[in-house]
Formats: structure tokens, C-alpha cells, sequence
């Protein structure tokens, strides 16, 4: 039996801005521009980490520190609450700058810090409780969603989400949780958590994306207070009351959540064209002439079909997050419905850019020589990063194509992305 009075004893609120006050943002004449620029100059550093990064199974602690130096968490965090508030293709640039560098680094950066956008549907207290007095907010989404019970004043919850990227660095997660609710099916719900109330389990061992600490997270018993449980609506329009005026924040999220990977995968196979260039200056042809790869017609058509695959690739990108502005825009102004149809949409453009991407990726991996298959090897490491990347679940075109036609064609889809 749960003891709920326990429960709730152990809940510890984070230190809350007063009176939900603006928190004052660490370089208030920043601009998206330099915020970019720092990315892509951290590029070689992040590529000399890469070996340590996947050897320690998470975002290192000095990386850590730089990235929350440099303000990359706050990019689109609410200025009310200490961030920046850039666009998304601000945003898109500076996380395809850093996986440039190291896909796991920029995997856990894209997703703790674009997750102020899907916090946004939760209340006003529960987004002052969570940025504190400093603004410092760093928190995975967990889908998987486990049952959760009402008890007066919130919910009691135990149980575990496994793939929490980020978990050591976070100040929080957003785990979901299932609500039963009589002749109906349990209602999805998304539930802030504290750092201090959840524990960690390593039971993350993997072929590629080792340094993205993407482990499992547990909680016992824990008191969640019903200010910090929301609707779960990742697949469905925005709910709740808008905290926040700027459109971005108040539209269907799921778009958004395809974006973040989006712009993971972009740099990851940009870090492979930039390893494969350095390759072609350097590496002689095994037979004769003995010329460098770069003079030969046949290594330079490779690297051409590859540069117009990413080049597409990124354009793609940028633009579904562009139309994910405008949508949001549309029906936050002119009451013009973001609709499931055109979220599918963007869904669509951005894992069409996503297999682009490891198109050129592949031609790269497969004329680059066996010895990039050296497990040591940087060529191979962003190759095997890619390839676990495009198993997530919402790299499955396939699926997405059948529900965005029947969507649009008047039928229900068959699953929610």
C-alpha cells in the first residue's frame, strides 16, 4: 500500500524565482549570430573529446560546463525566465554545430535544451519551480509512459523510463505517466521531476551514441503535486494556458521534437564530409599513380554527390523548422489551426532531410577504405552514432507517410507519429 503522506513528504520543490519574477539573463546583448559563431568554434574540441566522451558514457563534465557557459541551454529558453528566446533555426544551427563536433555531445545539448518549449504546456508554477532563481534548467523528455496514482493533491508515482539522455547533467525530467480513468482509456499525462528525486541505472551499452548517457532513471514512491502534471500532448495541439506570448511555445510539439533529432543527424554526417575532405587531401591511391584521392575524378564525383546531399539535406531542415514557426504563428495571430495534418507534414520533411543525410554518410562510410571500420576510428564513430540515430522512433518514415496520406485523405492514423 502507498503511503501518500509519505510521498508527499519527500517531494522537495526547486527554489522558485520570487513571486515568479523575470530571472535576469546571463549576457543580455547576445545574439543568435555569436551564439552560432561559439558553436562552431568549439567544433575541434568537441571532436578531440569525442574517444573520452564515449569511454565515459555521457556529456563530459568540463563539456558541460562550456555548453552552459556559452548559454547553448538557454537558446530557446523563455527570456521571462533568464534564456535567450532565438528561433528555431537558431536554434537548429547551433545543435548542428556542436554534433558537427560530437554526435553524442550535441545529441544530450538538443535534448535538454530544446525541452523549455515542451515545458511550456505545463502551468505557470510549475515553470517558476523549475527555472528557480537562476534560469538553469536542463531536462530530457521520457516517453514510455507508466501508471501513475491520484492521491489528494497530485499524483504517487514509482517505476521506471528507460533512453533518458542527458539524465546526469539535468536539473529535471518530464516523464509520462498514465492516469486510469473509468469507461475510458488511461489519459497520458507528462510529470516534471526533480534531479534530486530520481536515480540512475546504467543500462546503457551500445554499438554507437555511447556518450549520450542515455540510461535508465527511477523513481520510488515519489509525490508528484498536480501544479506539475500536464496533459501529455506531444501528438496533439497545445493545451493549457499560454504562459508565454511567443508563438513558438504555444503549438503542437511533436514538430519540434522531430526537429531537435533533425538537427543532430544534420551535423553528425556534416563532422563525416569534414573528415572525408581531410581524408582526400591526404590519403594516397593504393595503386598506382600513387596521387592524392583528392586528384582522382572518382573520389572527386563521391565528395560532390555527397556535398548536394547534405547541402539538401540542411536546406530541408531548415525549413521545417521555418514552417513550424509559421504554423504556430498562424494560429497563435489569425486563429489558423496548426493542424495534425500539416504536423505530420513537417514530420515528413525532416526525416526525408534525415535520409539524405545518411545517404551521403553511407557513400562516404563505404569508399573511404576499410580502415575506417577500426573501432578506434573518428570516420567510423560518427558513421555508427548515425546509424543508431536513425532507429529512434521517430526516424520511421515508412510509418509516418500511411498516417500523414490518411489524415489527409479523412481516415484516423494508425498510430500517433
Amino acid at each position: 500500500m502507498i503511503d501518500a503522506e509519505q510521498a508527499r513528504g519527500r517531494h522537495r520543490s526547486h527554489p522558485a524565482s520570487t513571486a515568479g519574477g523575470a530571472i535576469p539573463i546571463p549576457e543580455a546583448s547576445l545574439t543568435p549570430q555569436e551564439m552560432i559563431r561559439r558553436a562552431t568554434a568549439m567544433r575541434q574540441t568537441l571532436r578531440d573529446r569525442q574517444a573520452s566522451t564515449e569511454l565515459e558514457g555521457r556529456l563530459l563534465a568540463q563539456t558541460n560546463e562550456e555548453f552552459i557557459n556559452a548559454g547553448f541551454y538557454r537558446v530557446v529558453q523563455p527570456r521571462r525566465f533568464g534564456g535567450y528566446e532565438f528561433d528555431l533555426t537558431t536554434y537548429v544551427r547551433v545543435m548542428s554545430e556542436v554534433a558537427r563536433g560530437c554526435p553524442s555531445s550535441g545529441w544530450v545539448l538538443a535534448l535538454t535544451s530544446g525541452h523549455p518549449i515542451i515545458l511550456a504546456d505545463h502551468s505557470e508554477q510549475a515553470q517558476i519551480e523549475a527555472y528557480g532563481n537562476y534560469g538553469e534548467y536542463r531536462c530530457p523528455s521520457l516517453g514510455s509512459p507508466i501508471p501513475v496514482q491520484p492521491v489528494p493533491g497530485g499524483y504517487v508515482v514509482s517505476g521506471f523510463w528507460d533512453f533518458a539522455s542527458g539524465c546526469d547533467i539535468a536539473t529535471h525530467i518530464m516523464a509520462s505517466g498514465l492516469i486510469a480513468q473509468e469507461g475510458a482509456a488511461p489519459k497520458p499525462v507528462l510529470m516534471l521531476i526533480d534531479r534530486q528525486d530520481y536515480s540512475i541505472i546504467d543500462n546503457w551499452n551500445m554499438l554507437g551514441m555511447q556518450g549520450t548517457g542515455s540510461r535508465r532513471v527511477v523513481v520510488e514512491n515519489l509525490f508528484v503535486p498536480e501544479h506539475r502534471v500536464s496533459p501529455l500532448a506531444m501528438w496533439v495541439g497545445a493545451t493549457g494556458d499560454k504562459v508565454h506570448p511567443n508563438p513558438m511555445y504555444n503549438g503542437r510539439k511533436a514538430g519540434f521534437f522531430m526537429i531537435e533529432g533533425g538537427a543532430v543527424s544534420m551535423g553528425t554526417a556534416r563532422g563525416m564530409l569534414d573528415l572525408y575532405d581531410e581524408l582526400l587531401r591526404n590519403k594516397p591511391m593504393r595503386f598506382a599513380p600513387k596521387t592524392k584521392l583528392m586528384e582522382h575524378h572518382e573520389f572527386q564525383h563521391y565528395f560532390g554527390v555527397a556535398q548536394a546531399l547534405m547541402d539538401n539535406a540542411d536546406a530541408a531542415l531548415l525549413k521545417a523548422a521555418q514552417d513550424y514557426m509559421d504554423a504556430c504563428t498562424a494560429q497563435s495571430e489569425q486563429g489558423i489551426e496548426f493542424s495534425e495534418e500539416e504536423d505530420r507534414r513537417i514530420f515528413l520533411m525532416v526525416q526525408q532531410a534525415t535520409r539524405l543525410a545518411f545517404e551521403a554518410a553511407d557513400r562516404l562510410f563505404t569508399t573511404a577504405g576499410t580502415q575506417i571500420g577500426q573501432s578506434t576510428s573518428m570516420l567510423g564513430r560518427y558513421y555508427r552514432d548515425l546509424v543508431i540515430q536513425r532507429t529512434h522512433f521517430t526516424q520511421q518514415m515508412d510509418r509516418t507517410a500511411v498516417n500523414f496520406a490518411r489524415i489527409h485523405f479523412g481516415f484516423a492514423p494508425l498510430s500517433p507519429f
